[in-house]
């Protein structure tokens, strides 16, 4: 057995963990006061936001919800997705910490859930079992062993005490941004709220996750481009997914790769994407980089953590069916039937700020429309979609949030986007998303290459 790693004890029980969001606001008021004193003493009058956003008080928030992990992590997540580049930089900032800086468990602790999910001699499963786990991330840490058979295993044990504080850790987290002034006040987050605990319960069941393992498995059985990790049933419980170790290169330091094999790679990401949404009804929707490896010798795509995976019922795969074949042909009038058929506009809205949604969603499906290569590499979309968003929500002032589906699928194709921008890749986006097109949005090329 591998010599034990130290970490931070992660709190288990709600009352710690209420105990420190309560700490945090503490720390974030006494910091205020002592750098606004200072300020005044200087003969500076400073501003509320100003003492708030120092950098001592980024650090105590990011710190502490760091090491809350699960509900912490994942609001930041969707917050980021949502109110996206409308939220302060400081607060993107600690999202993006939150994201990749999640510290392991200590292994007593971690000892402590193996023995009670496996019993005290768990061990006898095992030829090696290293303790030092090879990622960490918000819901549960991951671990390299060797199987009873010498089999290569990843280990993923979830954190203690995420499931039974779930609720309370989401509504403290909001409340901890609310006061902090975190978060604009505009910005509508009851439903998001609701949204972060249903996901977070499904992602803490480590079954769950294994069923959509298998899933998708199975749907990719026939296609040679992807490697789905076998899921080992007999060492899997609710807390602990016990899988088949995959070996492969980080995807997003692929940069030296030939130039047509990082965009045959990024065509293939997109090419399953499509299918998720128009033929599995079936999404993985955490567009993390690290839940994909690559092998460079076999040019095979490892898919890693279905946590995050949700079914589409037939009304989005078919309103996202029809918005981007309208968007293909810049036909304003079908995208904005096809986003009322999502769930937009079901709140009040003016017009202008109507024709502001649609302009944003048409400038987002720039690579569906261009009819070529695409080449993210070189391209400004990000930029112009993040002004357009901006002006969005702060000159028209629109903070209506989508529905949580339309969410977590903008979430994963943005991170595709990032990806394929990261390898500079070339994509003819059009034409893998055509045998998905609506036949009334074929033109006569269309239709030929569509068979």
């Amino acid at each position: 057995m591998a010599e034990f790693d130290d970490g931070k004890k992660i709190p288990s029980n709600r009352l710690s963990r209420v105990g420190m969001f309560g700490s945090v606001v503490t720390k974030v008021a006494t910091n205020m006061a002592a750098e606004g004193a200072k300020q005044m003493l200087s003969g500076k009058r400073p501003k509320a936001k100003d003492l708030l956003l120092t950098p001592k008080n980024i650090s105590s928030v990011t710190d502490q919800l760091a090491q809350l992990r699960g509900a912490a992590m994942k609001v930041g997540q969707l917050l980021s997705m949502d109110a996206g580049d409308a939220l302060p930089k400081e607060l993107t900032d600690i999202l993006a910490k939150l994201r990749s800086n999640a510290s392991p468990m200590p292994a007593k602790q971690l000892a402590d859930v193996l023995a009670q999910e496996w019993g005290a001699d768990w061990q006898q499963h095992f030829v090696s079992f290293n303790f030092k786990p090879i990622a960490a991330a918000s819901i549960g840490q991951v671990h390299f062993a060797y199987g009873d058979d010498g089999a290569e295993l990843a280990v993923k044990v979830q954190y203690p005490g995420i499931k039974k504080s779930i609720s309370s850790d989401v509504d403290n987290v909001v409340t901890l941004l609310r006061l902090t002034g975190l978060v604009p006040k505009e910005v509508d987050y009851k439903e998001l709220l609701e949204e972060a605990k249903k996901q977070l319960h499904d992602e803490a069941n480590y079954c769950l996750e294994s069923d959509m393992l298998q899933t998708f498995a199975t749907h990719l059985k026939n296609d040679e481009r992807y490697l789905v990790p076998r899921a080992v049933e007999a060492l899997t419980t609710p807390s602990i997914l016990t899988m088949s170790y995959e070996h492969g290169e980080p995807i997003e330091s692929l940069s030296d790769l030939p130039q047509d094999a990082r965009d045959t790679l990024i065509e293939n990401l997109f090419h399953l994407l499509f299918r998720e949404v128009f033929e599995f009804q079936l999404v993985q929707t955490d567009p993390n980089f690290a839940n994909y490896l690559y092998q460079t010798d076999t040019g095979k795509i490892v898919l890693l953590d279905f946590g995050a995976t949700r079914q589409y019922p037939d009304n989005i795969s078919e309103g996202y069916q029809k918005l981007l074949s309208a968007a293909m042909e810049d036909d304003r009038e079908a995208m904005s039937e096809a986003l009322k058929q999502i769930g937009f506009f079901s709140k009040t809205i003016l017009p202008e700020q109507h024709a502001a949604v649609v302009n944003l969603v048409a400038i987002a499906c720039e690579p569906l429309k261009y009819n070529g290569d695409y080449d993210f590499g070189t391209s400004d979309l990000a930029v112009r979609i993040r002004e357009s968003g901006m002006a969005l929500s702060m000159e028209q002032g629109y903070w209506h949030t989508p529905p949580a589906d339309a969410l977590f699928l903008h979430r994963k194709i943005g991170g595709l986007y990032l990806l394929a921008a990261r390898l500079n890749a070339r994509v003819n986006i059009r034409r893998l998303f055509t045998p998905f097109l609506l036949p009334v949005a074929l033109n006569a090329d269309e239709q030929k290459a569509a068979g």
